[in-house]
């Protein structure tokens, strides 16, 4: 399995940024597609999934409300969009892939990262 995580960049404080997750090697139905972040210093934290069988999505609190995931399962693709951003929300951001009933995300894309100016 390889995901490709890209969308990142530049944005001031309260804009808005699309990332997108595209997985390829398997087919991935029975899959739960993550969404983590990470700053130097700062254990990698959980944002969101959703469950490409049916699109149930998770959210952590602090993107509860700003954040969306969705999928397109025809292209593999999962997305994160953020919507108001803080600069707390600067960070490198992953996506993650692993079957629906693990507890671990075993596959993980190679980051991008989303810098919010005050």
């Amino acid at each position: 399995v390889q995901l490709q995580a890209s969308g990142g960049g530049l944005v001031q404080a309260g804009g808005s940024l699309r990332l997108s997750c595209a997985a390829s090697g398997d087919t991935f139905e029975s899959y739960v597609m993550g969404w983590f972040r990470q700053t130097p210093g700062k254990e990698r934290e959980f944002v969101g999934s959703i469950r490409l069988s049916d699109g149930r999505t998770y959210y952590a609190d602090s993107g509860k409300g700003r954040f969306t995931i969705s999928r397109v399962n025809a292209k593999n693709t999962v997305y994160l969009q953020m919507n108001s951003l803080k600069p707390d929300d600067t960070a490198v951001y992953y996506c993650a892939a692993k079957i629906f009933y693990a507890r671990e995300y075993p596959y993980w894309g190679q980051g991008t990262l989303v810098t919010v100016s005050t």
